[in-house]
């Protein structure tokens, strides 16, 4: 560590409580929480050891590893709460100031010497700003990745109509992941509730393309090779029209304009019978 390093080091934690209660208080105002003072206190304590290191000029050393922990950590659990990336990199880069001050009072006659401490520590306190930005962005991406998994699997429930007949509305693009989650959530289903018929309800599909056709026969394909049928419903005029302009083949596959003929021929075809009653009979 080089004689300006240990200078460093040493004003810092010596004025560590003074820097501390000025980053909080210009950062987050007077009414900041004991949960902002121990983060700004967790990031100072391992940011310390990392400038005693051997290597302090170089930020992708190992030596700012458990630094860069406390960074992330931090970005995950804001990112979490609802906090914006610039809210948490603008409370990192709340550090310079309070450093610079403690670095002027001690270093007002020498002014190389001054200049040099500043531009070290505010390019390691840059770059601790774009760390947290970093981790802040791939933290927010694996959160819309697993609500976006959250919402397909909410969008495609498999609902029990009648014994041994089971339904998915689908609704949406049918891509090829929607289809293989369609796919292994209705043979579950089958197997558990001992059901002999699906029915796969197209009617909130908005167009249906020879890729989409493809999904929905292969569909059929697992659900007949599980032993059970299937009907599909809720195909639309321009939806035929569409589907004999393309030349797409379903004439293998039972399908119904709307649910209630699908359920119609699903009862039928498991020994039920609908018929009107009187009210009160």
């Amino acid at each position: 560590m080089s004689t300006n390093q240990q200078f460093l080091v040493g004003l810092l934690e010596r004025e560590k409580s003074s820097i501390l209660d000025n980053w909080v208080l210009a950062t987050n105002g007077p009414q900041a929480s004991a949960k902002v003072r121990a983060e700004a206190t967790e990031i100072f304590t391992a940011f310390l050891p990392a400038l005693q290191s051997n290597d302090a000029q170089n930020s992708g050393s190992s030596a700012w590893q458990a630094l860069k922990n406390v960074l992330e950590s931090l970005s995950a659990s804001r990112a979490a709460q609802g906090s914006t990336a610039g809210n948490t990199s603008a409370f990192v880069l709340g550090l310079k100031q309070p450093v610079f001050d403690a670095l002027q009072r001690a270093l007002s006659a020498d002014s190389q010497g001054l200049l040099d401490a500043i531009s070290s520590v505010s390019l390691h306190v840059d770059g601790m700003a774009q760390w947290t930005v970093d981790a802040y962005q791939r933290t927010r991406e694996q959160l819309i990745s697993r609500q976006q998994a959250d919402l397909l699997e909410l969008s495609t429930p498999v609902i029990k109509l009648w014994e041994g007949v089971l339904a998915v509305p689908m609704i949406g693009t049918l891509d090829s992941s929607r289809t293989q989650l369609v796919m292994e959530s209705l043979l579950e289903r089958i197997v558990e509730t001992e059901s002999s018929l699906a029915i796969i309800d197209i009617t909130g599909v908005p167009t249906v393309d020879t890729l989409v056709a493809q999904h929905l026969l292969k569909t059929v394909s697992a659900i007949r090779l599980m032993g059970a049928d299937c009907i599909i419903c809720g195909i639309r005029p321009q939806i035929a029209q569409t589907i004999v302009h393309l030349g797409i083949d379903l004439q293998s596959v039972t399908t119904k304009a709307t649910l209630a003929d699908a359920l119609s021929l699903a009862l039928k075809r498991n020994g039920y019978t609908v018929a009107k009653t009187k009210i009160g009979v």
